[in-house]
């Protein structure tokens, strides 16, 4: 089964940043999202290797879409993901050995992040090249940013530095919380909250909006 192939690509990308976003609407990868976001430069390194092995994935998933036979399509997809997360695996412990250590087993654990495997039965098995990389890109940009800011938010208020930057000044006195697993839950549980807020008053607005129309018309 192929997509259309008219369609423009800049939807595809937009809609994983904010309208589907995978951490704050379809609530995946949650794992990653926690378990490495007390720093925000692990969670950019986790965001990095995690886009990587997404649009990597996604390509090759729809390059070959037409060849894989349909009964085995899930194990051909986890071959091709335990692939990326292999390359990106030996590329970190090569380049980036400290951050590599910190994230530890993590880096092996994208395999199964729910994203990456979704995005390919959802998407790359059922659409062209481009408007895979496109689906994989603006889904890898709204996991990131979601997990950066995560991460930032518990080291600004767990530790007073930004990327290992002091930042609120001597005079704070760190919330050791917020750099423990609590504080993943507690700052990923604020983010939802907030997000269905704004997301519940914009959709009255579109209510209300089309009920002044309607009434004018």
């Amino acid at each position: 089964m192929t997509g259309n192939d008219d369609r423009p690509a800049w939807p595809e990308v937009t809609r994983g940043i904010w309208k589907e976003n995978p951490v704050l609407v379809s609530v995946l990868g949650l794992c990653p999202s926690m378990a490495v976001t007390n720093s925000l430069k692990n969670a950019l390194v986790m965001g990095a290797a995690t886009s990587f092995v997404l649009i990597g994935s996604s390509t090759l998933v729809s390059t070959m879409r037409k060849i894989i036979p349909g009964p085995v399509r899930i194990s051909v997809y986890i071959v091709i993901i335990a692939t990326f997360v292999t390359v990106i695996d030996f590329t970190l412990a090569a380049l980036l050995p400290a951050a590599h250590k910190q994230l530890g087993a993590f880096i092996s654990l994208i395999v199964v992040n729910c994203i990456i495997l979704g995005r390919a039965e959802a998407f790359a098995a059922r659409n062209p090249v481009w408007l895979s990389i496109a689906d994989a890109l603006g889904m890898s940009v709204g996991f990131t940013l979601i997990i950066s800011l995560i991460g930032a938010i518990r080291e600004l208020l767990g530790s007073g530095t930004l990327l290992e930057f002091p930042v609120l000044g001597d005079s704070f006195e760190p919330w050791a919380i917020m750099v423990l697993p609590p504080g993943g839950f507690l700052t990923l549980g604020g983010l939802l909250t907030l997000f269905a807020y704004v997301r519940q008053r914009r959709a009255r607005a579109a209510t209300r909006d089309n009920g002044a129309e309607q009434a004018v018309s």
